[in-house]
């Protein structure tokens, strides 16, 4: 049984993930490029496979029409939006994904990027290691409004890593969990209402018609001009060069992206000192990451009854 894996660091933390497929009679494929694949290479590569464990690279109805003899698709994530789910369907593939696995790591990391920039920590230390020894004036979390958009498990997390700070918090989100808002004391707004009345703009939610470009040139003139922007999501949720544009104008505070809309990405965000970039490391916590991949081979598992 031949399986291919496409994430490009699966099984370096830990084995276990790579010796459940190999104990049930799995010929592994790994990813050879050590990179997100290009659909070309993944057209390739999916030549007679049946079985693929996922990363974030396109899955189009182009490359699933030539992966001819493929059953299941295990997202190593909880993302699907790079999965033509609709073309899935209508060829029978199974689809699953590992909706928990990176929920821990994905809002620990938002919380640490809304501290960094708070307190000016990454610019302190670029500063420092530059021979500038600058004291700059940073701000508490503490009481801060804080506005997330998009209250799946991530946004759930992150609003409980938040409790200790006495935020006050509104969401957004197209279907809410209401039971969940009036236990947290959230309050459920628009997105406009959000922008006017955030300090703090977390960005949780996956990549449709209505979140495409959401924060965009237009929408960031409705930001408070001192607050903060962090993504951690997807990349195509926002217009880079419209944030770009906005920073360097001072009409907002800071940003955090740890996600883009082509990566790896080596833009003009780059240059500003008020942007903190990561190389979409969200699930990068070697605990989340291990268990992630573990579930997506439990999905192969239980596909075949195993």
């Amino acid at each position: 049984m031949k399986i291919l894996i496409s994430t490009s660091s699966f099984g370096k933390e830990d084995k276990t993930p790579l010796k459940m497929l190999e104990e049930k009679g799995f010929q592994v494929v790994l990813n050879p490029y050590g990179r997100e694949l290009k659909p070309e290479e993944s057209i390739e590569l999916l030549k007679d496979v049946k079985y693929l464990i996922a990363g974030t690279e396109k899955l189009n109805r182009s490359v699933l029409e030539t992966a001819k003899e493929l059953k299941i698709i295990s997202r190593c994530g909880a993302g699907m939006d790079n999965v033509d789910l609709d073309y899935a369907k209508e060829r029978g593939i199974k689809v699953k994904n590992t909706p928990m696995g990176p929920t821990h790591a994905v809002a620990e990391l938002t919380l640490c990027l809304i501290l960094d920039l708070l307190r000016q920590v990454t610019l302190s230390n670029n500063e420092l290691k530059s021979n500038a020894w600058k004291k700059r004036m940073g701000n508490l979390l503490l009481n801060k409004k804080v506005g997330i958009i998009g209250l799946g498990n991530i946004g759930k997390r992150l609003v409980e890593l938040l409790k200790p700070f006495g935020n006050k918090i509104y969401v957004v989100d197209p279907n809410p969990d209401r039971e969940f808002i009036a236990k947290n004391g959230l309050e459920l707004t628009d997105v406009e209402t959000l922008f006017k009345t955030s300090e703090v703009i977390s960005i949780h939610a996956p990549i449709c018609t209505e979140t495409h470009c959401l924060i965009n040139i237009n929408s960031l003139s409705e930001i408070n001009r001192d607050a903060i922007l962090i993504n951690t999501s997807r990349g195509q949720i926002v217009d880079e060069k419209g944030l770009y544009e906005c920073l360097k104008a001072g009409n907002l505070r800071g940003a955090a992206l740890d996600v883009f809309e082509k990566e790896p990405y080596y833009g003009d965000l780059c240059s500003l000192p008020n942007v903190i970039l990561t190389p979409h490391i969200g699930s990068y916590a070697k605990e989340a990451r291990v268990q992630m991949e573990i579930d997506s081979v439990k999905n192969i598992l239980d596909f075949i009854g195993a």
